[in-house]
């Protein structure tokens, strides 16, 4: 039977009352000291001991779910399965590691990396083997988990994307922690715990503090040799919060899908309260690869890839606005005066100075409602020159462009809208009449960002100055009235009607809805000063291709932006995936109708495109791996 401290100096002291005379004295003073130390330095002896003898292991908790406006999944997480190595408890380190790697078909320089870190590793301090594993493998090591003493196979949860690509840029994606984000989050010692991850980029990044959740713990009892005795008292985690959205899921997949193979961006808005229903840019990444941890070969793909797919388009890129600019400009001369009655001879160019600038056609007579149902770009600019050019451009940022939001995002570009007071700040030079015609047609110094461009016609359709929002929760302050008169906001929004429904550059794009009417605005932005524009067989050398709308054009409830990379002409480009999205929203079966055989010319849904793409990066990724192996074996 073994004693513990204060026994044994029990004992000492009464076998130090049978001494007598000094050697008592020495005895006593001595049981005194040991008493002292026995009873004093007990509390921490017996913590020293507890804690080589047990061991807190952190629980990671389930990260909070991102839903869209009606509770439907966007960011979920799904039961998976992982295998990690305790170096405490490893024996044999060559042969466990080569028995995993040879279960779950890991390359070279995963086992590789799985040394290293075991060399690294300290204490009860997990290795991680492999996450995400199939089923399969995680059953395949279970049934030999008594040969690999050290090997652990758990089940708990990753995060799960259900549309992938569809939500790419709008969530982001999860990942582990990189020694910076560990840094910054005070030495959080969750944040090493494998399988941990945190929000890298999109939603996931912004509302990563409510998302995590709190951690739990299970306390084991070990031996010293590191086997587990017993569990001891547990502390539940407490999972993340759900963040909900303003964002229709329907329409976020259905604009996804509805690109096709082009490049760009569409952003959906709620006429009624600012909130965003489709926030989407393509082509996109897939998010489950970027959280299961993205391969080389799939990264560089993504990174060597013309259309960009790693840049979130909505609120990074940036565009001229080309024709969309003009309901805006429009609005600006009306209340600086100019009668919407006026008209201007378009002879198919206008001269200013000693440069003559080419309009798209010979108009002949036009005046307000018809240079912008036709998209006369002589009337803009003989009106422009008439008009006060730091007024007007004060009236296109206050509806929009060049605004910066106070949105739940990592990162924004907000553009450029010039002003005289900019230009001479920036340039050192005054504004000339040639500045003002290639404002006034979205040319020259303005950049405007695609949730920009649904920005502006939401709030001439509104008449409110209706600020973006992307999460349904906070109360929520009224708009404040668009500060003009809302007799010239009804010429405006006549003027985009007959761009669509009369004689216009959109008439093609009328929405196929009884009823329903959708008024627009088409926008070519020259890339590069070409002969022949819109029409150039090279993709980079292309004009971008914008469209902006409302519906119903009559009492508004959405407005949408899109614009499409090298696209020619927004008319044929953008505008009919506009009114395509804009016809999901009243009628859904109808919407998907007309996309069931634009898919099959494109190949497949988003979905089997994507699982085509991923299927095609796997064997490339495989047969680089066999040659590696190859080479290796090669004396």
């Amino acid at each position: 039977m073994r004693l513990t401290a204060a026994h044994q100096s029990l004992a000492f002291s009464r076998r130090m009352l049978l001494l007598g005379g000094a050697q008592a004295a020495l005895g006593g003073l001595l049981v005194g000291r040991l008493g002292y130390l026995a009873i004093s330095q007990n509390e921490h002896y017996r913590l020293l001991a507890e804690s080589n003898r047990v061991q807190l292991i952190p629980v990671p908790p389930r990260r909070g779910w991102i839903l869209d406006r009606s509770g439907k999944p966007i960011a979920i997480n799904r039961s998976s399965f992982r295998v990690d190595i305790i170096r405490q408890q490893l024996i044999d380190p060559e042969r466990v590691v080569a028995e995993l790697a040879r279960i779950l078909e890991m390359p070279a320089d995963e086992i590789d990396r799985v040394h290293k870190d075991l060399q690294d590793a300290r204490g009860f301090q997990p290795v991680a083997v492999a996450d995400n594993i199939p089923y399969e493998k995680y059953a395949a090591i279970m049934v030999r988990i008594q040969e690999l003493p050290g090997v652990s196979a758990t089940r708990g949860f990753s995060r799960f994307y259900p549309d992938g690509p569809a939500v790419g840029h709008l969530v982001g994606y999860v990942g582990a922690a990189s020694a910076k984000e560990y840094e910054a989050d005070n030495k959080n010692p969750l944040l090493l715990v494998p399988g941990v991850k945190i929000g890298k980029a999109g939603l996931e990044k912004s509302f990563e503090k409510i998302l995590r959740g709190q951690p739990g713990g299970q306390r084991v009892e070990l031996t010293a040799r590191g086997k587990l005795v017993r569990e001891l008292d547990p502390k539940p985690d407490r999972s993340g919060q759900t963040v909900q959205l303003t964002i229709d899921k329907g329409l976020q997949v259905y604009a996804a899908r509805r690109m096709g193979d082009q490049s760009g961006a569409l952003v959906a808005m709620d006429v009624a309260t600012g909130g965003m229903l489709a926030f989407v840019s393509m082509p996109s990444f897939d998010p489950n690869s970027f959280s299961d941890g993205i391969g080389r070969t799939e990264w560089r793909m993504l990174s060597e890839d013309d259309h960009i797919p790693l840049l979130n388009k909505v609120t990074l890129g940036l565009y001229p606005s080309g024709s969309t600019i003009k309901p805006a400009m429009a609005l600006a001369f009306l209340e600086q005066g100019v009668d919407p009655r006026r008209r201007v001879h378009c002879p198919g160019g206008y001269q200013i100075g000693n440069r003559y600038f080419r309009c798209d056609a010979v108009h002949g007579s036009m005046d307000m409602h018809s240079a912008i149902e036709r998209s006369c770009n002589t009337y803009f600019w003989a009106t422009g020159l008439i008009t006060d050019p730091g007024k007007t451009t004060d009236m296109v940022q206050y509806l929009g462009f060049g605004e910066k939001f106070d949105l739940p995002i990592p990162s924004q570009r907000y553009g450029t809208m010039p002003n005289p007071e900019w230009l001479l700040k920036k340039y050192h030079r005054k504004w000339q009449g040639y500045d003002s015609a290639n404002t006034s047609i979205g040319q020259g110094y303005v950049l405007v960002n695609p949730m920009q461009l649904a920005v502006m016609p939401a709030r001439l359709a509104s008449g409110k100055v209706l600020q973006p929002r992307l999460v349904m929760a906070g109360k929520q302050q009224p708009a404040p009235n668009v500060a003009a008169d809302p007799a010239h906001l009804e010429i405006v929004r006549k003027a985009m009607a007959a761009v669509v429904n009369g004689s216009g550059t959109g008439v093609g794009s009328k929405l196929p809805l009884e009823g329903i009417q959708m008024a627009g605005k088409t926008g070519t932005a020259q890339v590069y000063r070409l002969g022949a524009r819109g029409h150039e067989s090279n993709w980079a050398l292309r004009d971008h291709a914008l469209f902006i709308a409302f519906a119903p054009a009559e009492a508004p409830r959405y407005a949408i932006g899109c614009i499409i990379e090298h696209g020619g002409f927004g008319a044929s480009a953008a505008a009919p995936i506009v009114r395509d999205c804009m016809t999901y929203l009243f009628d859904q079966q109808k919407a998907m109708d007309i996309l069931a055989p634009l898919e099959k010319q494109w190949g497949g849904s988003l979905a089997e495109r994507n699982a085509r793409r991923s299927a095609a990066i796997e064997a490339v990724a495989n047969a680089n791996q066999a040659r590696a192996r190859q080479q290796q074996r090669t004396p």
